[in-house]
């Protein structure tokens, strides 16, 4: 039988943004950004086990008042717009090492995403084994290399950027695209290389209203309006 996977929850939440300033900590419907995604992970994960990487005290503010300890701050460097998700993660682990604490996963979720509930945690956990790199969330994606997407030859002249003989949109092959809502990752894996080294990595479907990922003031104003609908209530 394998040995019971020991999980890290990282919720990476700096104090800047382009898209939408401050929007870790902006309130939508009333109701800080972060917490979407903390309300979530708490109904899956021990309080100890979540773990806030930021740079900010009103975040470390928002966490504490969640009951969550941020027992160390995001070094400024990790803070700025050409800081990677990777090397976010190395920190963490490396931090939670040196207070011997010690992991074999990660689960990064990202506070973008306040449409991702507990359960497709839960599923992508279920999917998840210590034989593979990566669980990652993915939507069918609506832009299909096979059918719509284009680019330029060599000549300047348009081409499919995925070859194919397909007439409807209806027969092409589903692509998935990465949400960003929910990565469970082997630390092992992620020690050797990025993500973009991974080879086993399988895929969580979530539908397109539980993939919103808010990166522009669009997706805040969409977010905003799905959270007063009947959709939400209704579901």
């Amino acid at each position: 039988m394998e040995e019971k996977s020991r999980f890290l929850v990282v919720v990476p939440a700096r104090a800047g943004s382009k898209g939408v300033p401050g929007k870790n900590s902006k309130l939508l419907n009333g109701i800080p950004l972060i917490n979407y995604t903390l309300n979530e992970a708490k109904k899956v994960f021990p309080l100890q086990d979540i773990f806030v990487s930021t740079d900010s005290e009103d975040i470390i503010d928002i966490a504490e008042k969640n009951n969550i300890k941020v027992p160390f701050k995001r070094p400024v460097a990790l803070a700025s717009d050409t800081a990677s998700s990777y090397d976010v993660l190395i920190h963490a682990i490396s931090s939670f090492e040196a207070l011997t604490k010690e992991y074999d996963t990660i689960v990064l979720l990202q506070p973008t995403s306040p449409f991702r509930t507990a359960d497709h945690i839960k599923e992508a956990l279920s999917k998840y084994s210590k034989d593979l790199d990566m669980v990652v969330s993915v939507k069918i994606t609506e832009a299909n290399p096979y059918y719509i997407l284009v680019e330029e030859n060599e000549n300047g002249f348009l081409k499919k950027s995925k070859e194919g003989n397909f007439s409807r949109r209806q027969d092409v092959p589903e692509v998935y695209e990465l949400n960003g809502a929910i990565y469970v990752i082997n630390i092992a894996s992620l020690k050797k290389g990025d993500f973009s080294t991974f080879k086993k990595t399988k895929k969580v479907l979530m539908d397109q209203y539980s993939s919103l990922d808010i990166d522009t003031p669009l997706d805040w104003v969409l977010a905003e309006h799905l959270l007063k609908s009947q959709y939400f209530h209704n579901t």
